[in-house]
């Protein structure tokens, strides 16, 4: 088996006194997609956010292509290959579609290769390229989340994490949405780490699963083999 090319290891992080993650592990090999299930308040956005930089363990290492990377911040990480469309989109709002697609690729400075970037976003994502001059924060929220995504992208990142891709969305444009993760992952070769509380889809696009409870996590394998334990089902896949 290939060595993973995200490592997370026994990753410890608090709020002050209240502690949210209580030594978690997982890893991903490259050109996987990996989901975290979990219901809310469970520790993935929080998970994520540490991967990210934005908040700093208490105890673990996280180790990215070989390098320990815990406790950077979160601009040497996105320079390192890890970028992330956030929970909620957080688009700039007063800024136009292209003008964010600028701001993912703020750390490049090949203009040749940025523009590739971006005739690529905009092969994936064609509403953004009739959209191009429009003002983010009119476009609907299926629009804003394949912003954020394709925002994320610029950068070109070797590992893109996902936080709830789906919500807040038109149920007509959430297979649409998970339609392009799968074929980011396939035609780009992007490894992705992914959140997501519609745990179905999620199983349904992943190559591996991890489920986390309070901080904690109580189970990991092949989404098949997920889909069919009793307690997965009632918590999550309803029934």
């Amino acid at each position: 088996m290939s060595a993973p090319i995200l490592d997370v290891r026994n990753l410890s992080v608090s709020y002050g006194a209240i502690s949210a993650l209580h030594g978690i592990s997982l890893s991903i090999t490259k050109g996987q997609i990996v989901t975290l299930v979990g219901a809310n308040g469970a520790g993935k956005t929080t998970t994520l956010r540490t991967i990210s930089g934005i908040l700093k363990p208490t105890a673990g290492q996280i180790v990215f292509r070989d390098q320990n990377i815990t406790g950077l911040p979160p601009h040497k990480i996105v320079a390192r290959g890890i970028a992330q469309a956030p929970e909620g989109r957080m688009i700039f709002s007063n800024l136009t579609v292209h003008e964010n697609l600028r701001m993912g690729a703020y750390l490049r400075k090949c203009k040749k290769e940025m523009a590739a970037s971006m005739d690529q976003a905009f092969a994936i994502f064609p509403r953004l390229a009739e959209r191009v001059k429009q003002e983010a924060g009119t476009l609907s929220g299926g629009e804003q989340q394949m912003l954020a995504i394709a925002r994320a992208l610029m950068s070109k990142p070797d590992c893109l994490m996902l936080d709830e891709p789906s919500l807040g969305i038109a149920p007509i444009l959430v297979r649409t949405i998970f339609d392009k993760i799968v074929e980011i992952n396939r035609d780009i070769g992007l490894t992705i780490l992914l959140v997501e509380q519609n745990a179905n889809l999620a199983l349904e696009v992943s190559h591996y699963a991890y489920v986390l409870e309070t901080g904690r996590i109580t189970l990991e394998g092949e989404p098949a083999v997920l889909r069919q334990d009793p307690a997965v089902r009632a918590a999550y896949l309803g029934g």
